[in-house]
C-alpha cells in the first residue's frame, strides 16, 4: 500500500477523512479493514456477511468521523463501531438469540488443553455456539468487555451475560477435548 508522505500523522489524516477528502478516507479505510474485518468475522459465520458487517461500520464511521474526540486510540473507538455493527446485523437477521436452557450434553471439567489447536480450528469451534453464546463469549474473552457493558449492548441483563458466557466456555472445553481426544486417536 502506498500511503502519501502526508498522510503519516494519523490525526491529519483524521482531519483530511472529515473534510470528505476521499483519498484519506480510502487510505484510513485500507490502513484499518484488515484489523476491521476479523471483528466483524468473531460475530459473524460468513465471510461475505462480515464483510457487509464491516462496510456498514466504515459507513456510519465516515459519516460521524466528527464524533471522535482524539481520546484514546481511533482503533478501538473504529473497533467499538464495528462491535456494535455486527451486533446490529444479527439482530437484523433474527439470529442472535440468548438462550436459558442448560446444554443438554455432557462436558469434561478438565481445563488442561494439551494441544497444538490452529487459530482456523478455534474460530470453527467458536462458529459452532449458539448465537447468543457467541456472541458474549467474543465480547467478553475476545474484545474485552464487561458484564455490565455486555448487558447494556445486548439489552440482556448481567446474570444472561455471565450465564451465556458460563455455557460458551463449557460447551467450548467441551468441544476442545473432543477434538484433542480425536486428534490423539483417542476417540
Amino acid at each position: 500500500m502506498k500511503v502519501i508522505q502526508f498522510y503519516k500523522n494519523e490525526s491529519k489524516l483524521i482531519k483530511k477523512a472529515i473534510q470528505h477528502n476521499r483519498e484519506a478516507q480510502h487510505v484510513l479505510y485500507e490502513l484499518y479493514a484488515p484489523k476491521m474485518l476479523s471483528v466483524c468475522r468473531y460475530y459473524i459465520k460468513d465471510v461475505q456477511q462480515a464483510e457487509e458487517a464491516m462496510l456498514n461500520g466504515f459507513l456510519k464511521l465516515f459519516k460521524n468521523l466528527e464524533s471522535y474526540r482524539n481520546e484514546g486510540s481511533f482503533e478501538g473507538w473504529i473497533r467499538r463501531i464495528m462491535v456494535r455493527e455486527s451486533i446490529s446485523f444479527l439482530r437484523q437477521k433474527k439470529t442472535l438469540v440468548f438462550n436459558d436452557d442448560l446444554i443438554a450434553q455432557k462436558t469434561a471439567t478438565s481445563n488442561n488443553i494439551n494441544s497444538e489447536i490452529e487459530v482456523a480450528q478455534i474460530q470453527k469451534l467458536i462458529d459452532e455456539l449458539p448465537e447468543g453464546y457467541k456472541v458474549v463469549f467474543v465480547m467478553y474473552a475476545i474484545e474485552g468487555y464487561r458484564h455490565n457493558e455486555i448487558a447494556a449492548l445486548l439489552n440482556i441483563s448481567e446474570g444472561t451475560s455471565k450465564s451465556q458466557l458460563f455455557k460458551a466456555r463449557k460447551l467450548l472445553q467441551h468441544k476442545v477435548n473432543k477434538l484433542n481426544n480425536t486428534s490423539n486417536g483417542t476417540n
